[in-house]
Order: structure tokens, then C-alpha cells, then sequence
């Protein structure tokens, strides 16, 4: 284990109303590289210090830096991503299983996430949602109705579904791979992340991807989230002016994840997250010639032109059919 495990603590701030209410949790920094998260939080904290917002009802709890370590090396990880293997373990194998730890009975104690991060590409803020209403075996869930909700309020021009059921595809087009691993349990919980685990446990989350890393919009698109998810729930008053209706942005599902395969796999140009591409329109060219074209009219969603060979190098996402 690193040295500086008893060296980069946690810092946590809650807000407690005498009057019965939701129960909000919002992080920022869950990577060390997205910092708008954390700039957002900030601003809020200063503000209900600071008597602009009172809070009316329940719980407000803020995590600006959720992975330390990693913002201490100002790199995406500490010691591995903090949002896969969301899952509290008897036997922490790293820095990033340490804070897990901390981290999820942090999150039983409430009943709604607010996960704030931002993308490497290019493009405009987005929020994901998990799955609709049901009982099946990857992820069960029951509020739907309610992160859509949310997804609708906190103002973002896109809302995202089906990050989880393309994890699970994506491991099993890895394992049809000669020499593939074979889909397991343990991979598959892998793929949990914070808003999965906040599933889990009887509640609902909402991701918000900021914009870009860089984007000196994004920051205040973190704060604005935060304040409309408070309004949104009735925590804080409504203020005056304020949209009192939800945006209604548009629903995309994300349908396929293609890996980089070779270091020479190149884009065909520069893409940037929520690039509209035609049927059959080329994406991507392979270290051996191989051009990948759009399978459909979709996006380009989360293209990486720096991917390690093995790993994600873009989503591809349509139209979704859901109702929020």
C-alpha cells in the first residue's frame, strides 16, 4: 500500500435542517484531473456559509475532493479509478478501496447523488442516468421516475442512458477475444461506480459530465447543477426569475463501446463528444487498415484519441425511446 494513505484524508461537509427532508450527497474529484466538480462545491459552501441559500429541509452533505491521492498527483487516478469497483471490501487492496470504504456508508446515510465530473474530449455538458423500472439481475431499480426527475432539472441540453448494460457488452465482446477472460461476477462489478452502488442501496443518482476537462464553463455548470438539484427537491427556496419548469433536454442511449486495439488506430478526425455522424460515415481506421464506420445514425460519445490499446476508445450512442 502507499506511504500516503495516512496522509490524504477525506474532507467532508454536512448540512443538517430541523426539518425532515431528502437526503442529497454531491461529490466532486472522484477523479484528480476533473476539478470543476470541486471549484462548483466550493462556491456553494461559501454561499450557505455565507447565508445566500439556507437550507429549508433535510441533508446536504459535499465531498469536493472524493480521491485525494489523486488530486494530490493532479492525474485521474491515485492508485486506480475510484469509480469502478464501488463496492465496500473487508481487505482494501489499495488507496482508491480505502476511500471506498469511507465512502459508502457515506452514501447509505442518503437518499440522492449528485456526481459531478468532466470528459477529456471536446463538448458540451451532459447528465447520465441509470436504468428504467426492473427487476432483472444487472441492475434492479425502482426510481426511474425520480433520477429522471432530476436529470430534467439540473439543466444540461442531453441526458444519457445504458452506461451499465454497455460495460457488460463491452466484457463480453472482450471475452469472445482469443484469449478473452470470461464474463464473471467480479468483472462485472467492476463496472459499479458511484451511482450504481447508490442504486443498490435504495437510492438514485445522477452523473454529471461538466464539459470538458479545461472548459472554464464548467465549473459554473457544476454550481448551477447544484443549486437546481437543491430547488429541484425543495431544500433551498426557489429564487425569483428562476425557471420554475424542467429543461427538456434530449435522451440519447448509448448502444456499442469499441476498444483501441493497436497504438496506431487513429480517428479519422478530431471528434468531439455528441458528434452526429450518418450511417456508414467512417469513425475510426485500424493499424491495419480496417475503417470502422458509423454501425447506424448516431453520436460519437466519449471518443479517447489517447486510449491505451485494450481499453475504451469511443461510445456510440442514438436516439433513446424513454419517457422522463
Amino acid at each position: 500500500m502507499t506511504s500516503l494513505h495516512a496522509v490524504v484524508p477525506l474532507r467532508i461537509h454536512s448540512f443538517e435542517s430541523t426539518a425532515p427532508g431528502p437526503r442529497l450527497i454531491v461529490l466532486g474529484g472522484v477523479h484528480g484531473d476533473e476539478t470543476c466538480g470541486t471549484v462548483g462545491i466550493e462556491r456553494v459552501l461559501a454561499e450557505l456559509d455565507g447565508g445566500t441559500f439556507t437550507l429549508l429541509r433535510g441533508t446536504l452533505t459535499m465531498v469536493p475532493v472524493a480521491n485525494p491521492l489523486a488530486r494530490q498527483r493532479q492525474r485521474r487516478e491515485g492508485e486506480r479509478n475510484l469509480n469502478r469497483l464501488f463496492q465496500p471490501s473487508t481487505a482494501p487492496a489499495d488507496y482508491e478501496a480505502l476511500i471506498t470504504n469511507l465512502l459508502c456508508p457515506l452514501l447509505d446515510r442518503h437518499d440522492v447523488l449528485l456526481d459531478l465530473h468532466s470528459f477529456q474530449s471536446a463538448g458540451d455538458a451532459f447528465a447520465m442516468i441509470g436504468p428504467r423500472d426492473n427487476h432483472g439481475g444487472l441492475e434492479p431499480f425502482s426510481r426511474a421516475f425520480e433520477e429522471g426527475q432530476l436529470a430534467l432539472h439540473i439543466g444540461t441540453s442531453r441526458v444519457v442512458e445504458g452506461w451499465l448494460d454497455i460495460y457488460a457488452a463491452g466484457l463480453a465482446h472482450r471475452a469472445s477475444l482469443p484469449g478473452g477472460a470470461p464474463v464473471d461476477d467480479a468483472a462485472l462489478a467492476f463496472g459499479w461506480g458511484t451511482n450504481e452502488y447508490m442504486r443498490s442501496q435504495g437510492g438514485y443518482g445522477v452523473t454529471l459530465e461538466c464539459g470538458q476537462h479545461r472548459d472554464p464553463a464548467a465549473p459554473d455548470v457544476a454550481y448551477r447543477a447544484i443549486v437546481s438539484a437543491l430547488r429541484a427537491l425543495g431544500m433551498i427556496e426557489h429564487a425569483e426569475g428562476a425557471p420554475t419548469q424542467p429543461y427538456r433536454p434530449a435522451l440519447l442511449r448509448l448502444v456499442s463501446v469499441t476498444d483501441r486495439t493497436h497504438e496506431e488506430d487513429q480517428f479519422v478526425r478530431e471528434w468531439a463528444t455528441f458528434d452526429a455522424v450518418a450511417q456508414g460515415e467512417p469513425i475510426g481506421v485500424r493499424e491495419d487498415g480496417a475503417i470502422l464506420y458509423a454501425e447506424r445514425d448516431g453520436f460519437v460519445v466519449f471518443p479517447n484519441a489517447e486510449a491505451l490499446p485494450g481499453t475504451e476508445w469511443f461510445y456510440f450512442a442514438v436516439e433513446s425511446d424513454r419517457l422522463l
